[in-house]
């Protein structure tokens, strides 16, 4: 208590009964993968696709990283965490470390039907120009020309009344042959003989082609990493915002035979584990490509025998168009499926169930299936991505991969996380404040508060708050003896909404009849 000492008039700021809790976000995705440039095994954090392409290099022939991305927000998705991965540890193996790229080459130019190169192709080399001019000989050829390669810190080589015609002795490919700083060729013989515009042109090194990203000394252990050197996806466990991991480029090494399908189960169990461990993220899976209903269930029970309420598998791919080759291709559909989670939490809520969504960018799946097809994959966990006729390809499936009938739907675990930790975040002005009966009224208002207000936006069931939720804090739940051990406990029930997933309509049949009014 402050002291007062002169008489008059005091203001004092105390705290309110309740502290306001501010829910925590839900739908900030991770990926890992390969990408063509950027940093290497530090989670990043992109805002939209411009960024990505700065930052990482845009879409990239033989890796999904990029592809995942781009599906990631064009349906919806905001913020989230690229992890560049698989370089420095190959390198240090001794493998091939970067994607494939030919070299830039020497300068060169193409001026009308002639191609000029430098012969110098050095990337410290100065820039060439070549002018061309009308000639200075008395007597000119018909249609000859004047040629002058520059250099700064040279003469020029001047060549002139030089002719296209390749039967003229002043040809003018025989006449550059001598040429020290360029060497010419003729585009396409059989436009020879064809004169060139006047101008000064300069030559320029062209851009190295890009060559598709070659996987093979990727392996499992790129795309695990390490907490402690803060390497793949387990250097994402210092990352507290991330509520989805998706690892799309694991696929791509399994299409390119870098890895098997075991080292591919092992992966996404470590996903699984590192979401588990966290607490607070769900693992989105690919299933194999190119695998039929009854394949897929395979497997689901034979080879991916996951059990969790942390990861959530989905099947078949989804067919996109392919900016790069002006095709369609199939791809792996975590980073869609993570966009759309994130479209439904902004548009509806984390309690609502992400499915019976629309999959933007999706032509096609890459298998068709049935509704009797899909009676086998949902009871075990395997989400659809199923083609309506009128209503686009969506979502057809929300469950985890948990045999617990209690974490069956993904909206349920996703609910608690963002419970659990909008909870957790702001009830640290607790630790060390006096166990008594005012600290645990505290806890119970704010906490009621929260609830009350996530049971009005439709995510806990009950016509009444108290059919809702309970908060419990009080002398039964804080004795003595866990006062005494420095304990405050805080029981909480909530009870979710669970989603429709079956919809019943019972219709029968009954004889009707009239009724005559008389007077």
């Amino acid at each position: 208590m402050p002291t007062y000492l002169s008489p008059g008039v005091y203001v004092q700021e105390i705290d309110a009964g309740t502290r306001p809790i501010e829910g925590v976000g839900t739908a900030v995705a991770a990926f890992i993968g390969i990408a063509p440039k950027g940093p290497e095994n530090q989670p990043t954090l992109v805002s939209n696709w411009t960024q990505y392409v700065e930052k990482f290099g845009g879409l990239y022939e033989g890796a999904y990283l990029a592809y995942a991305v781009y599906g990631y927000f064009l349906n919806g998705g905001g913020n989230c965490y690229v992890v560049r991965i698989g370089t420095a540890a190959a390198t240090r193996r001794g493998g091939k470390r970067e994607p494939k790229q030919l070299a830039a080459g020497p300068q060169t130019a193409q001026i009308g039907n002639y191609v000029f190169t430098a012969k110098n192709a050095s990337p410290s080399a100065k820039p060439i120009k070549v002018e061309i001019s009308e000639p200075d000989a008395e007597s000119p050829e018909e249609g000859a020309f004047k040629i002058a390669v520059r250099v700064e810190g040279r003469s020029p080589e001047v060549y002139d009344n030089v002719s296209a015609k390749p039967d003229s002795p002043q040809f003018v490919l025989t006449k550059l042959a001598e040429s020290k700083l360029v060497t010419v060729e003729e585009a396409d013989p059989a436009s020879s003989g064809l004169k060139p515009k006047i101008g000064t042109f300069d030559l320029a090194v062209p851009e190295p082609e890009e060559q598709p990203i070659v996987l093979d000394d990727i392996g499992a252990e790129n795309y695990i990493g390490d907490s402690a050197d803060r390497t793949g996806f387990s250097g994402l466990e210092e990352v507290e915002e991330v509520t989805m991991v998706a690892v799309p480029d694991l696929m791509a090494a399994f299409e390119q035979g870098a890895i098997e399908l075991e080292t591919v189960k092992a992966v996404q169990q470590a996903v699984i584990d590192h979401c588990a461990l966290m607490g607070d993220r769900m693992a989105v899976l690919d299933a194999p490509p190119q695998l039929s209903a009854q394949e897929a269930v395979d497997w689901r029970r034979l080879g991916a025998g996951y059990d969790s309420k942390f990861a959530a598998l989905y099947y078949p791919w989804i067919k996109v168009l392919d900016p790069v080759s002006g095709t369609n291709r199939f791809i792996p559909p975590s980073g869609h499926i993570a966009g759309v989670w994130a479209r439904n939490d902004n548009e509806r809520g984390v309690h609502k169930a992400p499915a019976n969504e629309i999959v933007r960018g999706a032509i096609a799946p890459q298998t068709q299936l049935t509704r009797t097809e899909q009676e086998l994959l949902n009871p075990i966990g395997v989400n659809a991505i199923r083609s309506f006729p009128g209503r686009g390809v969506r979502v057809w499936g929300a469950r985890t991969l948990s045999s617990d009938p209690a974490w069956r739907y993904i909206n349920i675990r996703r609910l608690f996380n963002y419970l659990e930790k909008s909870i957790l975040n702001a009830t640290q002005f607790a630790v060390f404040e006096p166990n008594d009966p005012a600290l645990w009224g505290k806890l119970s208002r704010s906490i009621s508060s929260f609830l009350i207000g996530e049971w009005r936006k439709g995510a806990l069931f009950g016509r009444t708050p108290d059919e809702a939720f309970y908060v419990k804090c009080d002398e039964e739940t804080n004795p003595a003896d866990v006062i005494d051990s420095g304990q405050v406990v805080c029981q909480i029930g909530v009870a979710p909404v669970k989603p429709a997933e079956f919809v019943v309509f019972q219709l029968s049949q009954f004889s009707g009849g009239t009724s005559l009014v008389t007077e």
